[in-house]
């Protein structure tokens, strides 16, 4: 734990430093609101900072610039996230206000949205169809021998498959079916759902049409698999100087099941930002991680994050996710 004063000395440093890129000396902090001491008592106390590990000195006679445990502390010390400004209210208002079509197209535009919005990397993820589960399920006819199988995952995505019965089939006959389909999938993941055998409901043809609907079902192996969307890779070149840095980041971003499995990792150890080494991948030891998951109807619909430099503005980096996650859910759920 720090004193008070040293929290704010520290405080100062990071969102100096986040500001400028420049180390900070003690003759500016000395200036700054918040820190009302002597630039004599605040070398002091940059130094003291300095031992724990809070702060570092990157040459003899410059300024100090926060370390990994400096950027946590005045993470953690946070009493919420920060604020979108009026501008970047309105362009997410804007956004989701259009957002309509194919999920995956909204999805990829998410990323971009929120890339744009923090000019950091954005990533989106879609869990794959073992993962999500069925809302709802209906069968529709269309024409005596066709109808119409619609199911509604977690994600918020519609599935819709045509079924054509080798005779014609009544309209009561379907409703039958189509309650022993909803009986049968729901909560389940469509993986799930194709490969137990359905309770029998006593009437072999009510049996033959759920079977027959269970059938077409069959997921690919895409549709297992996580779908990642990243928007501003680009901005990667802009956010450090070492071109190899940038290289083993963009690397990294070609891998999906490495960003999925570092999004879920994060929210699985209770955590919103992962810093440097906390990410666990040696590429991203000079980068940060934001996440937080999208849900529709309280249940997790998938993961959205950023990813930048630990000098990444963290205050407006949890509000862009924090606001783009509840109102991605909000649109799906809206469906």
């Amino acid at each position: 734990m720090l004193d008070d004063r040293k929290a704010a000395i520290l405080r100062a440093v990071v969102e100096e430093y986040i500001d400028t890129a420049q180390p900070v000396g003690s003759g500016h902090l000395a200036r700054s609101a918040g820190v009302d001491v002597s630039p004599a008592t605040i070398r002091n106390e940059m130094a003291a900072l300095e031992r724990d590990g809070y702060l570092a000195q990157p040459h003899t006679s410059a300024g100090r610039v926060p370390t990994e445990k400096g950027y946590r502390f005045f993470v953690d010390a946070l009493d919420s996230p920060g604020l979108l400004e009026a501008p970047q209210r309105q362009q997410v208002r804007s956004f989701f206000a259009r957002a309509h079509g194919e999920l995956e197209q909204m999805l990829a535009e998410t990323s971009r949205l929120l890339s744009n919005l923090t000019d950091h990397t954005a990533v989106v993820v879609r869990p794959g169809h073992d993962r999500a589960t069925v809302r709802s399920t209906q069968l529709v006819p269309l024409a005596p021998r066709i109808a119409l199988l619609v199911i509604v995952l977690s994600t918020g995505e519609v599935e819709k498959r045509t079924i054509e019965f080798p005779g014609e089939v009544g309209e009561r006959l379907v409703a039958a079916a189509s309650a022993q389909l909803a009986a049968h999938c729901a909560g389940r993941s469509i993986v799930e759902a194709v490969r137990l055998a359905p309770a029998p409901s006593g009437d072999s043809s009510t049996d033959d049409i759920v079977r027959g609907a269970l059938t077409t079902l069959h997921p690919s192996a895409d549709d297992e698999s996580d779908q990642v969307f990243v928007g501003g890779a680009a901005r990667m070149a802009d956010a450090f100087d070492a071109v190899q840095t940038v290289r083993r980041v963009l690397e990294l971003l070609e891998h999906q099941l490495v960003v999925v499995s570092l999004l879920h990792d994060v929210l699985d150890r209770g955590l919103t930002v992962a810093i440097g080494t906390e990410t666990g991948l040696e590429p991203l030891a000079e980068c940060a991680v934001v996440v937080a998951p999208y849900q529709v109807d309280g249940e997790r619909a998938g993961t959205i994050g950023i990813l930048g430099p630990t000098r990444m503005n963290y205050p407006q980096a949890l509000a862009a996710v924090a606001v783009v996650s509840e109102r991605l859910g909000d649109r799906l759920r809206e469906g």
